[in-house]
């Protein structure tokens, strides 16, 4: 191919460039008047339902060449640059940066929005409570450790409602300041990034201590300040504190997922993919756990996923979390939460949200 040629194709590009600029203009107007009608009416600028409608109709719709994940991608980030017209959203989050919770926070609500670093669980869902957030983000389960029993609990004693979920893929590297494997006396990291890549440092750095730490972040900030020592965790932290990455994709497992929790005071409309999640106590009687699932066998709905926590209250009590499969407006999830609230002791609706997707 010719210079001419690429020339000629560079131009066209620049065209269809000043044609997309032009059209998100005009989208972006339709945004802010929708802002207004939303102020006037007492509605938050952030949809949920909406916004997930919109990506799942973009997909279908989609017959080029990019991929879905790259067109969810670019449209997220113009979603929530035209929601940020219409109210700056604030989102809490269990930091600091650069960690998996910080991904979460950006693939879920984009780059426009003001992010805010908290130290702990419990820190982002007082900012949401108390209305210094709009939103929160907390890890709630991984794929090969299991759940954080921390937002289970604040679950159970807040009244934060689930608006939304964010599946992510885990990839850990180690990272250190001298960029040696040889070097390396200690590793730091949180005590799940640790769990989760075991056996890859046992195997390669054998005798060398762990220990655990508040966040990835922390580690990795040690690691920059401390010769022989290295961190686990998400690659980006090598570039935010200038480490040198020694080995990527160390977790023990390829399929290593995280989900994430979008916490927030308003209920979410359906949509073509929903979660519901509640929380519920039993009386100690025989048969109790199977007489409070039947209604979600006879009305054909799936749990997704029921596991139990002691109760902060009583010792020897459980509170049991269950995810099921559908939005609480339908009627068969409407008489299956009938019959579940007949046989509880207590129930409590956690909110049904757009289900995560992985990208």
């Amino acid at each position: 191919m010719d210079d001419e040629s690429i020339w000629q194709l560079r131009k066209e590009i620049d065209e269809l460039d000043d044609e997309i600029i032009e059209l998100l203009a005009r989208r972006a107007v339709l945004a802010k008047e929708i802002g207004l009608l939303k102020s006037m009416k007492g509605l938050p600028a952030h949809d949920p339902g909406r916004e997930q409608a919109v990506l799942l109709a973009i997909e279908a719709r989609n017959k080029g060449s990019l991929p879905n994940s790259a067109l969810r991608s670019i449209f997220g980030e113009i979603i929530s640059a035209c929601r940020a017209l219409q109210q700056p959203t604030r989102v809490s989050f269990l930091g600091p940066e650069a960690t998996f919770t910080h991904l979460a926070a950006v693939e879920y609500f984009g780059r426009s929005c003001r992010l805010m670093p908290r130290d702990s669980i419990v820190d982002v869902f007082r900012d949401v409570q108390s209305g210094n957030a709009d939103f929160g983000v907390v890890p709630v389960e991984n794929s090969n450790e299991g759940t954080v029993g921390l937002t289970l609990d604040q679950l159970a004693d807040g009244d934060l409602k689930i608006c939304g979920e964010v599946l992510l893929r885990v990839s850990h590297a180690l990272m250190s300041k001298n960029g040696d494997l040889e070097d390396v006396k200690q590793i730091l990291s949180h005590p799940q990034a640790l769990a989760q890549c075991f056996g890859w440092l046992a195997r390669n750095l054998p005798g060398r201590p762990t220990v655990q730490m508040s966040s990835t972040a922390v580690a990795a900030r040690r690691a920059a300040e401390e010769e022989g020592t290295a961190a686990v965790g998400n690659e980006m932290l090598a570039r935010l504190y200038g480490l040198t990455v020694l080995a990527r994709d160390i977790q023990d497992r390829s399929m290593n997922l995280t989900r994430f929790l979008v916490l927030g005071h308003e209920d979410c409309k359906p949509t073509a993919q929903d979660r519901t999640s509640v929380l519920f106590t039993l009386p100690h009687s025989p048969g109790a756990l199977l007489k409070a699932l039947n209604p979600f066998h006879q009305q054909g709905i799936n749990i997704c996923k029921i596991e139990s926590r002691p109760s902060k209250d009583t010792p020897w009590e459980y509170i049991f979390f269950a995810d099921l499969e559908g939005h609480a407006s339908a009627p068969a999830m409407k008489a299956a939460l009938l019959g579940l609230s007949e046989c509880a002791n207590r129930l409590k609706f956690l909110g049904s949200y757009p289900a995560g997707r992985l990208a």
